[in-house]
């Protein structure tokens, strides 16, 4: 295989995946788009009207730590979409850390996240290696807002809200209702505290009259990258739907998981939570609208005397996290990393600098207020 292609991206042919794909071919990156299934993988690339032209190879792997590695072996950077995360993503780290290579993902569960920290985050360090999980809208946006706030001197507490009117992929369904029934925390004196189970708060949300519902949507990761972080010591995050009857009908699911299902043991959790998710998305939709599919990130910061308000208006979740997994390719490539070890995407990669590459691209703008 030429030594040419750097990246590889794992779980290429899925939804978020040939986003990733997408955006890697726009800037000229070449790669290996990796999976279980090779014929399916050429299959879906074949879709992908961006990549035609592109220099790509389609490779079939067995997900194993040894298949794994010895694909990985020589590369730079694995780009990994192949989640629920916390059920099939610890093969792919230990094969990143034993080829030398860089490591980003799209996860939105934070019991993932702090497995990792715990578990890996000071190998990769050792490594000169980046170890950073939701390299994503989800939870990359808030974190962006977050040290955009925190440039202010002061700011000491974080009060994020992310808001959208969104489709959903499959993988990310299973993700999003399995993080919702693990231990949601937000950052409290700094240390972390747990939001209670299946609840929902009064939310309001710039430009939005109504006053609405949201959740802790699995707690977020913010808390966790600001944990031990001497600048911040409060942080929350609640994430709301426009389409409110939606919120509602999750908040149902999760109600009736802690009255049927929270005594079974975790791995059975883990298959509810799967057959969940494939019963209410079993159809990967089709590439957003950006006049449909608007989302926005509130940060509301403050300190003793000083107060911040970061509002980030933009469309398209998932295209935006493929433009965050093609900037780490492109930023590992040119040696241009800011940090290495366990991190959140606006620490490795520099926030203002995510914050231009979503605005170059159409899918974000951004209002800063001090008061």
């Amino acid at each position: 295989m030429a030594s040419q292609y750097q990246v590889v991206l794992y779980g290429a042919s899925g939804y978020t995946g040939k986003l990733a794909a997408w955006k890697l071919a726009e800037r000229g990156i070449p790669f290996i788009a990796a999976g279980r299934n090779a014929d399916r993988l050429k299959a879906e690339m074949a879709r992908i009207p961006e990549l035609e032209g592109h220099d790509y190879q389609c490779v079939g792997v067995e997900h194993n730590r040894a298949s794994l590695a010895e694909l990985f072996k020589g590369r730079k950077v694995v780009l990994n979409v192949v989640g629920p995360f916390m059920q099939l993503g610890e093969p792919v780290v230990q094969a990143a850390l034993h080829a030398g290579c860089h490591y980003f993902d799209t996860t939105g569960e934070t019991d993932w996240m702090l497995y990792l920290q715990k578990e890996y985050g000071a190998a990769f360090a050792a490594k000169e290696l980046a170890l950073c999980p939701a390299n994503s809208y989800m939870w990359t946006e808030g974190a962006i807002a977050a040290e955009i706030a925190l440039e202010t001197p002061g700011i000491d507490s974080l009060d994020l809200m992310y808001y959208g009117d969104s489709q959903i992929s499959v993988a990310s369904t299973m993700s999003f209702l399995r993080m919702c029934t693990k231990p949601m925390y937000y950052l409290k004196g700094g240390e972390l505290v747990q939001w209670p189970w299946a609840q929902a708060y009064d939310v309001a949300v710039p430009g939005v009259h109504r006053i609405l519902k949201g959740m802790p949507w699995g707690g977020a990761g913010e808390p966790v990258w600001y944990h031990g972080d001497p600048r911040v010591k409060n942080c929350q995050v609640l994430f709301a739907l426009g389409n409110q009857d939606m919120m509602m009908a999750v908040l149902d699911v999760l109600k009736n998981f802690e009255k049927d299902h929270r005594n079974l043991d975790a791995a059975a959790q883990e298959q509810v939570t799967n057959a969940i998710g494939q019963q209410i998305t079993q159809v990967e939709p089709p590439r957003e609208n950006p006049e449909v599919h608007r989302a926005l990130v509130s940060c509301q910061a403050r300190g003793n005397t000083q107060s911040v308000s970061v509002i980030l208006r933009g469309s398209c979740a998932y295209s935006q996290t493929g433009v965050f997994a093609a900037e780490a390719a492109q930023r590992v490539l040119g040696k241009q990393l800011k940090a290495v070890g366990f991190g959140s995407g606006a620490r490795i990669l520099g926030a203002r600098q995510l914050l231009a590459a979503q605005a170059n691209e159409g899918f974000l703008s951004w209002e800063v207020k001090t008061h």
